[in-house]
């Protein structure tokens, strides 16, 4: 049985079995069709635009999306932040446990075309961080190195969620701000992590995954009073983003 919606408009995609592309009538038309008011449909329509369910141009009017777990999420994740900074904590170990939890399942469909890609990645962060005297933080190698081993994990929610893990990881500026020498352990880290995978010795990598997330949480002061986590910037290097 399908369940019911608080949304009218959701209601009638899920009904009317739509495909993501599929375009929907006109609010003044589903206001007939619903027997509701088209304030209370602009109502529900700006929802499902917020929570990436639907595009509204136009010229094209109203169209289905696919189904993408991340905007509903990052938009309760970066009002939790804006609330308390401290709850990145909490989402860093939500975020560690998925990725140790899928690792196996996720190495497995690796290809020799991505374990290329993650290699240049490697190549590509190094050189930004021995690029003197203009270092670069090489945060987009980063976050691609740690998303490209989930690349064909058949999971929309695990992927959403650990996607959300880095707009967080920016949305707290931890990709703007860091000693050098945390880069540079995070990206012989990220070396090992990668020589193991093509060694296909996945439980190897995984152990080094394991130590890897341990430099976040040591450069955060977890034990540190929530309000200074992210304000401890006395023994930091700024460096320009890449």
């Amino acid at each position: 049985m399908t369940p019911r919606l608080d949304s009218a408009l959701l209601n009638y995609i899920v009904e009317h079995n739509l495909r993501p592309g599929d375009q929907l009538p006109s609010l003044t038309e589903l206001s007939a069709q619903l027997n509701i008011n088209v304030g209370k449909l602009r109502e529900q329509l700006e929802v499902a635009r917020a929570l990436g369910l639907v595009d509204v141009r136009p010229r094209t009017g109203i169209r289905f999306r696919e189904y993408d777990f991340l905007p509903a999420l990052r938009l309760s994740l970066l009002f939790a932040l804006a609330l308390d900074k401290s709850y990145f904590i909490a989402f860093t170990e939500l975020r560690n446990h998925l990725e140790v939890a899928f690792w196996h399942e996720a190495v497995a469909r690796l290809t020799d075309a991505d374990k290329a890609a993650l290699g240049e990645l490697c190549q590509r962060a190094w050189q930004k961080l021995n690029n003197q005297p203009f270092i670069q933080i090489p945060h987009q190698e980063h976050r691609k190195f740690h998303m490209g081993i989930f690349a064909h994990l058949d999971n929309p929610f695990v992927k959403g969620l650990l996607e959300a893990y880095w707009e967080a990881y920016e949305a707290v500026e931890l990709n703007t701000y860091a000693d050098l020498a945390y880069w540079q352990e995070a990206w012989t880290y990220h070396e090992k992590i990668l020589k193991h995978i093509l060694e296909n010795d996945p439980e190897a990598a995984l152990q080094a995954f394991i130590e890897h997330t341990q430099l976040l949480r040591h450069r955060n002061g977890a034990s540190a009073p929530a309000n200074d986590v992210f304000r401890n910037t006395t023994q930091r290097k700024k460096m320009r983003q890449g």
